[in-house]
């Protein structure tokens, strides 16, 4: 990559994180480009030498977000360790990029309500892959006889569901910091399945 393609890639991404505490303050459909623009000290034509419109903003944000999450859990299914281990590190990491990416990690909640057509699908397909990761592992810790035998399904809906509903309730002021949270919902989620 280029130093100029760096330098675009880097205010995409500060671009991207903006964006996404507008859409998060005042939701997909009450925020304005301008808005976003204004918040970035920039004309809202330079936004959109970035980005097509708001729905690409938006699906930007997914993707950044996919990206990492599913470069993370796999380079976790890859390690040489106990599927017990690698569930722990999965929700650990997950529960780290929702509390540190907050407002990019809220506003892709409900992919359906806000895409249709090719950015929908590639969505929902990452999306997909993404959980099945969880599959996985659950799988595994079930074939190895560390985990009950459970309904791997329900299991991984439980526990993304579980994480995810830390963005209703999660404050930056609150008493535990996103680690103690983090080994907190571990703890709490390995309890589920092991054994």
């Amino acid at each position: 990559m280029s130093l100029r393609e760096k330098k675009i890639e880097k205010k995409k991404q500060e671009i991207l994180r903006s964006a996404a505490e507008v859409l998060y303050e005042k939701g997909y459909h009450g925020a304005t480009m301008e808005e976003i623009a204004s918040r970035l000290l920039m004309t809202k034509g330079s936004v959109y030498y970035y980005f097509k419109n708001k729905e690409d903003l938006l699906y930007q944000v997914h993707m950044v977000i996919i990206d990492i999450s599913l470069q993370t859990i796999e380079e976790i299914m890859a390690r040489d360790q106990s599927p017990t281990e690698k569930l722990r590190d999965a929700i650990v990491s997950h529960i780290e990029l929702a509390i540190s990416e907050k407002p990019m990690f809220a506003i892709i909640d409900n992919p359906d309500q806000t895409f249709s057509g090719e950015h929908l699908q590639e969505i929902v397909k990452l999306r997909s892959k993404y959980a099945h990761c969880f599959d996985d592992i659950l799988k595994e810790g079930v074939e190895k006889g560390e985990f009950s035998k459970i309904d791997i399904k329900l299991t991984r809906m439980i526990i993304l569901g579980a994480m995810n509903w830390i963005q209703q309730w999660y404050s930056p002021d609150g008493e535990r910091s996103k680690e103690e949270i983090a080994q907190t919902f571990s703890e709490s989620l390995l309890k589920m399945v092991l054994k």
